[in-house]
């Protein structure tokens, strides 16, 4: 079996048998030593991961390149920014990333909870930002992502095992609710340190986060930039419709062997109406308020009826 479709028999693992733990993958970043410019994108998986790697890279990169040039038009958004803990480090200690990070400042990725960061990235001035969606969304896309990729080893998770398993935090990168706090509580004590974005917040006023983005990342947009209209060209070419149409997002495979197809579903907000049960609901409702609790952190379930899930 090659690397790719190795790496791809572990992500899919992951949901099925946690009992294998990570530890010894987080151990591997150990040798990674920060830079102060460093850009990190983070998430837990399914919660835009490839939206915000482009909008990211876009906003950083935007004067190193023309933009009927944009790399995003010939690579995509997984291809321009690596993810350390299981692409660049998963089978190399020591990976070659001057090499990686062909553009400057380095632009990078993981899906690790905030404890599990290497200390380099926590210590320097590196900044991180992180974007998270409301778990409902989240848990449908994810259980689509893995049950679409499928391995000749294991049997597909229903969704009724997926759920459960989802409910009771089981998971390679830990429970959900844990992986969201750890962010959201360090983005409250350093806020310059680390944004914390939600997806839903993104789909509602694009051009708004985007212009925060690019002022957090240190790359503001000038007055000249925005009445040229540079903002609302970086929200097009990185919106979902556009990624999904570019050829070489609807063809060939990511090097971990997924299918760069996968990486995009629908992009929408509230379509964990059209698959889970009331039941379901109820209870992850419930979970919410329970884990939620006095943090300030609420959760836009729907963009119909904007319907905040929280507890005070």
């Amino acid at each position: 079996m090659d690397t790719a479709k190795i790496c791809k028999a572990e992500v899919v693992s992951k949901f099925h048998d946690v009992e294998e733990s990570w530890d010894d993958e987080f151990k591997r970043l150990k040798h990674f030593q920060a830079c102060d410019s460093d850009i990190i994108v983070s998430t837990f998986p399914k919660c835009g991961t490839t939206w915000l790697k482009a909008l990211t890279f876009s906003s950083l990169y935007r004067n190193q390149f023309a933009w009927d040039e944009n790399p995003l038009l010939t690579f995509g958004p997984h291809q321009l920014v690596r993810f350390l803990d299981y692409v660049l480090y998963l089978y190399n200690p020591f990976p070659d990333l001057q090499n990686v990070c062909v553009y400057q400042p380095r632009l990078l990725s993981t899906h690790l909870p905030y404890a599990s960061l290497p200390t380099s990235i926590k210590d320097s001035n590196s900044k991180i930002v992180f974007i998270c969606r409301n778990p409902l969304d989240m848990f449908i896309s994810l259980w689509s992502f893995l049950y679409k990729l499928g391995d000749e080893s294991l049997e597909p998770l229903s969704l009724d095992e997926a759920f459960d398993k989802f409910y009771h935090g089981i998971y390679a990168y830990g429970p959900f609710f844990d992986h969201v706090l750890g962010y959201w509580k360090a983005s409250q004590e350093n806020p310059n340190k680390i944004l914390f974005l939600k997806y839903e917040d993104l789909k509602e006023d694009i051009n708004s986060h985007l212009k925060n983005l690019a002022m957090f990342l240190g790359v503001p947009f000038t007055d000249d930039e925005e009445k040229q209209g540079v903002v609302e060209e970086i929200a097009k070419i990185c919106s979902f419709e556009n990624l999904k149409e570019v050829e070489v997002n609807k063809k060939g495979v990511h090097i971990s062997g997924i299918p760069h197809t996968g990486f995009f579903r629908k992009g929408k907000v509230g379509d964990w109406s059209n698959y889970l049960t009331p039941f379901m609901v109820e209870r992850l409702e419930k979970l919410i308020q329970e884990k939620m609790y006095s943090s300030g952190l609420t959760f836009n379930l729907s963009s119909k009826t904007s319907k905040d899930i929280t507890s005070a």
